[in-house]
């Protein structure tokens, strides 16, 4: 099974190439914290003519590009992507103070900001790779593999960018500020991803499949999702941001939507053996992410992992028991569906809120495995030592500091290790980066934007995810009307996918991409005051003390910003500007082309 192991990776090259590692650390990395350094070609001229030499330096290069995917080694206060819904500000979870970015508070920043010579570093190196790797003597099957791994890379980078500014240049090989590349005016979002997209079939064409592929390496499926993943969020964007300042003029999105359900279509069909997996129990969705090793796990299509001795692991678990200062929203809470496959409003199947065993009763499966339920069932630590007795989940954990404490009651289960030796210091649980469920339901999602989506193609993908975890099949031809739909403009179809992909990838870092790309702060961000669980519940089993910093609305539920005065009126997205982030003011000073993101000053 692929998974990455970063260190383990470049420890296993530097044994065998440590020669090669001097020469790469100076190529890449000397006078980096300078700023000036995206100014000078490459210090290589000493090591050129004992670099690039064979397929192996290809590799030890290529391997540093493998930094660029998300890692929480030395952090504390994380608990890996379980917590991104809150971190990144969304409205699936919060944190214990107020999003800046979902409460309009940002400024525009005097540097920084993302936009910094440093912050293009990456792009610098993969377009270096670019131009040397043809001095290697070794034959293309020998080579393809790893400049497949940069055009993946690159892909990778100008996602983020785009995500973040919209416009940006368009570079392919190494900056040279002096020469105008990266004082070039910004080209249009769309052209930028058609030069991913580009990028990606050639990915796509050198990478070997999974089965011929080097465990922990960047793959062809792997490749085929990240472009139907930007294929998708760059189709919904251009559809639902159309004549706004954020769109792309004369562009639907339809362009990247074929592309988006023509290659989601063809990873499923062909698949390389990437698979979901099933979940069976009541706790076999959970399972799925609390794992040390993936490397046997069909759907995990790669992974980070954490070792002891190599990188150090990291610090979730030190959180994951007791709130990590984040905590699911209302909201979220009350989109799952009931068992009977239909929305809580008027089911008879729905308890209430009274209690969090009422909450989840006669609910869709994965969300007593995504939160604490004190059901007897909820494990806070097992494998303890000397035969102590495993200690489960009783109430939140009112009592502890604000890193690990819930901010609205209703604790994050997913992800949590209950292994007590993942519980010291550092744990090894693996973070997931790709998995194979988000390709069904990207499938689903540009079909159901095309209007091209067919109850196969329902049965295939959403209804695969719905089945392991035994709900009833979603049937597109008689979906039960929900009055608290999201989206209720947008029709049943399109409000049931969005919302199995909200179930399914909850807490795991796409809700806020989700709504930026769907133009959806206007409905969901904009004069909402997030709540949480009914705190009458704990009233009498928790000192009142450690309950008074939770403040509640008429109805009794967690309103943990109501005495705030920057969200009285709810949350103060500006959707003429918040979408895309400011460019600092040295840049546009040193650039007077580049021109200032819509509603910044």
């Amino acid at each position: 099974m692929l998974h990455f192991r970063n260190s383990a990776l470049l420890k296993y090259t530097i044994m065998q190439n440590r020669i090669y590692l001097l020469v790469l650390t100076a190529m890449i990395f000397l006078s980096a914290c300078k700023k000036d350094f995206l100014d000078r070609t490459p210090e290589t001229s000493i090591s050129e003519a004992e670099f690039w030499k064979t397929s192996n330096d290809l590799q030890l290069y290529v391997n540093n590009f493998y930094t660029a995917f998300p890692s929480t080694i030395g952090s504390f206060g994380t608990i890996g992507p379980y917590g991104l819904d809150a971190d990144d500000g969304s409205d699936n979870m919060i944190t214990m103070s107020v999003n800046g970015t979902m409460n309009g508070t940002r400024i525009v920043p005097s540097s920084g900001g993302g936009w910094a010579y440093g912050d293009w570093n990456t792009l610098r190196n993969i377009n270096y790779f670019m131009i040397n790797y043809n001095k290697v003597n070794a034959s293309w099957d020998n080579k393809k593999t790893y400049v497949g791994e940069a055009l993946f890379f690159r892909a990778w980078f100008y996602f983020s960018k785009i995500k973040q500014f919209g416009d940006v240049p368009w570079v392919n090989k190494p900056l040279d500020i002096t020469s105008g590349e990266l004082k070039a005016p910004r080209l249009s979002r769309a052209v930028i991803v058609d030069s991913i997209m580009n990028d990606l079939d050639k990915a796509v064409q050198y990478l070997p499949s999974k089965g011929a592929a080097q465990a922990s390496r960047v793959n062809k499926q792997i490749a085929q999702l990240l472009q139907a993943r930007i294929a998708l969020f760059e189709g919904t964007w251009e559809k639902y941001h159309a004549n706004t300042s954020f769109g792309v003029t004369g562009s639907d999105g339809s362009k990247f939507l074929q592309k988006a359900a023509s290659v989601s279509g063809d990873l499923i069909a062909n698949s390389g053996g990437y698979a979901l997996v099933a979940t069976p129990g009541t706790d076999g969705y959970w399972k799925l992410f609390n794992q040390t090793n993936y490397s046997a796990n069909t759907e995990v299509m790669l992974w980070r992992q954490y070792d002891l001795n190599t990188n150090g692991g990291h610090y979730w678990h030190r959180y994951t028991g007791s709130g990590a200062g984040r905590g699911l929203t209302k909201n979220l809470v009350d989109y799952y569906l009931c068992t009977d496959g239909k929305p809580i409003t008027g089911n008879a199947l729905y308890q209430g809120d009274a209690t969090l065993q009422n909450v989840v009763k006669n609910r869709d499966p994965r969300m007593v495995q995504t939160i604490y339920v004190n059901d007897g069932n909820h494990i806070l630590t097992n494998n303890r030592p000397n035969g102590a007795a495993t200690t489960l989940f009783e109430v939140p954990s009112f009592t502890a500091a604000n890193e690990t404490k819930p901010a609205t009651g209703y604790q994050v289960y997913k992800g949590h290790n209950p292994d007590f030796n993942q519980q010291q210091d550092r744990g090894t649980t693996g973070y997931i980066i790709f998995r194979f469920a988000e390709a069904l339901l990207i499938n689903a999602e540009a079909k159901a934007e095309l209007g091209t989506l067919t109850q196969t193609d329902v049965d295939i993908t959403i209804n695969k995810l719905r089945s392991r975890v035994g709900m009833p099949n979603l049937n597109i031809g008689a979906i039960t009307s929900d009055p608290k739909w999201e989206f209720p403009a947008l029709g049943p179809v399109i409000n049931e996918v969005r919302r199995e992909r909200r179930i399914e990838l909850a807490c795991e870092g796409y809700r806020r991409d989700d709504i930026y790309r769907w133009a959806a702060a206007d409905e969901l961000i904009v004069g909402w005051k997030p709540k949480g669980a009914m705190l009458s519940q704990w009233i009498g089993v928790v000192p009142a003390a450690n309950l008074s910093s939770y403040p509640v609305d008429e109805n009794g539920y967690i309103e943990l910003f109501k005495n705030q005065a920057s969200l009285s009126t709810g949350y103060k997205f500006n959707v003429l500007r918040d979408y895309l982030s400011p460019i600092p003011t040295d840049q546009m000073v040193i650039n007077p082309d580049i021109k200032q993101n819509p509603g910044w000053q």
